[in-house]
């Protein structure tokens, strides 16, 4: 009986460990899928990723925001001609209980005008709060600052 409790729990355990291994990669290829949205310049997918009572501070506002201003720093980029070039990011902890999730990361992002000049560089840290809501994943929450003078 003991034997048999025993491999409950670590088949058990087991399996939670895939679980949250899976939440953290769905995450993940969420944000990763935000930034390719923020390259097309498909506003429609990107606001789709933002929860209703969502409330965050991007970098670019000095104060907090709700989701109908979400894409403003986007359009404040294209309106002058440029747009998201190129990114690489660096996950560094995602942390998912029950149906939250907390995502840290630092992201390089190029932009350029038209013809493909660099327009200008933005080196950030980003977080990023999501909640399972009716089985999707949504931010709401976060907050972004741009990287300290090493980088970090």
């Amino acid at each position: 009986m003991l034997k048999t409790i025993a491999l409950f729990v670590a088949v058990s355990a087991a399996a939670f460990a895939e679980g949250s291994d899976n939440e953290q990669a769905q995450i993940w290829n969420l944000e990763k899928a935000y930034w390719e949205y923020v390259k097309a310049n498909d506003l429609e997918k990107y606001r789709a990723l933002w929860h209703e009572n969502f409330l965050g501070w991007p970098f670019v506002s000095p104060t907090p925001v709700r989701k109908d201003h979400i894409t403003n720093w986007i359009t404040s980029n294209t309106s002058k001609g440029i747009t998201l070039q190129s990114y690489s990011m660096e996950q560094l902890a995602i942390q998912v209980t029950g149906d939250i999730a907390m995502d840290y990361y630092r992201i390089r992002a190029t932009w350029a005008n038209g013809a493909g000049a660099e327009g200008k560089t933005d080196r950030l840290r980003i977080t990023h709060t999501w909640i399972r809501t009716h089985g999707t994943w949504q931010i709401i929450g976060g907050m972004s600052s741009p990287v300290n003078a090493t980088g970090q």
